[in-house]
């Protein structure tokens, strides 16, 4: 089995040298996207309106209102940045969407094509706007970096014997779509997600970036970790977690705060 995972792991990787690599246009690293955009921007708008049909979106609260603001500042800003490197192309079919639902789990995502989702039982953590924009900045961040796009092929190759998305939604499509939930943290608490340490780092540097664009104060970055800390409970050690433990995460936000603070521009 090993074997196996190390053999589908090599072909991953040789093919991100051929043809298959996405550049970060925040932090340059390159990743391995092998499902084209449009496929995952179909499923994604399957899966959220299927989501929305279960959990139906709040209206009209200020919490709501709230929530729709923050999202079209942080959607403006990033989109705005893209355009200034030459790279706006790389939201190209995005149709943001901004709902709460009421879940107590301390959670929120973001799909591809920029279908974001926040629970309720998170905004007790956030506590206000810029808290809020943490989060978002956290989650748009994941879509914008084809964190999911990333995991999605590593799990096609690995346990799809490496087949296409097309492919794979037509043989076992439950499974297919589980898969996509899965890698969007559909489901699971903020904080506990399965993007690795090095998507959720990659998370929390670029989400501070766009919330400074957006005219927030990155600074809250880390009293909301703080509190998510708190929350969190007995974890287990940091080797032994795909997330960093959260005094190290605390950490890398603050050596990235004056570098994000750069982009700050108090709305």
């Amino acid at each position: 089995m090993k074997r196996l995972l190390f053999f589908a792991l090599g072909i991953l990787l040789f093919s991100c040298v051929l043809f298959s690599c996405y550049r970060n246009p925040v932090t340059g690293r390159n990743s391995l996207n092998l499902v084209d955009e449009g496929t995952m921007l179909q499923l994604s708008n399957q899966q959220y309106s299927s989501f929305l049909a279960t959990n139906p979106a709040i209206k009209g609260t200020p919490d709501a209102t709230m929530v729709s603001r923050v999202g079209a500042r942080m959607a403006a800003a990033v989109s705005e940045y893209l355009k200034s490197k030459g790279q706006q192309s790389l939201v190209n079919g995005y149709n943001w969407e901004f709902n709460l639902v009421n879940n107590a789990e301390a959670n929120a995502w973001c799909m591809p094509g920029g279908k974001v989702v926040v629970y309720s039982g998170i905004l007790p953590l956030t506590q206000n706007e810029t808290g809020l924009a943490v989060v978002m900045g956290h989650e748009i961040a994941h879509a914008i970096a084809r964190h999911g796009n990333e995991r999605m092929s590593q799990q096609l190759a690995v346990q799809a014997g490496g087949v296409a998305l097309s492919a794979a939604l037509s043989s076992k499509p439950a499974e297919t779509q589980n898969m996509f939930n899965a890698a969007y943290g559909v489901g699971s608490t903020l904080g506990t997600l399965k993007y690795s340490r090095e998507h959720e780092s990659e998370a929390d540097h670029m989400g501070l970036i766009f919330m400074a664009l957006a005219g927030y104060n990155p600074n809250e970055a880390v009293g909301f970790w703080q509190r998510m800390a708190a929350k969190g409970g007995q974890k287990p050690p940091e080797f032994l977690s795909t997330h960093p433990a959260d005094s190290r995460r605390i950490d890398q936000i603050k050596n990235w705060l004056p570098d994000a603070m750069t982009y700050y521009k108090p709305h």
